[in-house]
């Protein structure tokens, strides 16, 4: 599964990064159906009703986390010019907690978000395929 992590690069700037999150855990339900899991993350979340024409200048992420658009869509723009539009379904991970950061800007529309915050430990590299 393929989702976009934003990073701090090493001059305090930000880009995207697309990581591949393997879903190689077999599981087999009380059914015999089987499905692939990725690794456990153990997180807490909570869901922000962000309003509609929210522009956020330059800021970084408050911690590592993962961010599932519930409803509505948002764009964000990294230091290097990048803009990637994420909407309702979309997975990403922020993990620019240094540095300049990104943009986020929303249209017309608010937008429901659940934040996932990640365990310090977590290793974003180990997690995934590059």
């Amino acid at each position: 599964m393929k989702i976009t992590r934003f990073i701090t690069t090493p001059d305090g700037g930000s880009r995207f990064v697309d990581i591949d999150i393997p879903l190689s855990v077999p599981f087999t339900d009380e059914f015999g159906n089987t499905y692939h899991l990725s690794e456990a993350i153990g997180c807490t979340g909570v869901i922000a009703d962000l309003p509609a024409r929210l522009d956020q200048d330059w800021h970084v992420a408050p911690s590592r986390q993962l961010v599932i658009v519930m409803t509505g869509s948002l764009e964000v723009e990294t230091t290097d010019g990048a803009i990637r539009r994420f909407a309702r379904g979309d997975l990403f991970m922020a993990d620019d907690r240094q540095g300049q950061g990104h943009r986020t800007r929303l249209g017309a529309e608010h937008c429901l978000l659940m934040f996932l915050k990640l365990p310090d430990d977590f290793d974003a590299e180990r997690w995934s395929i590059r």
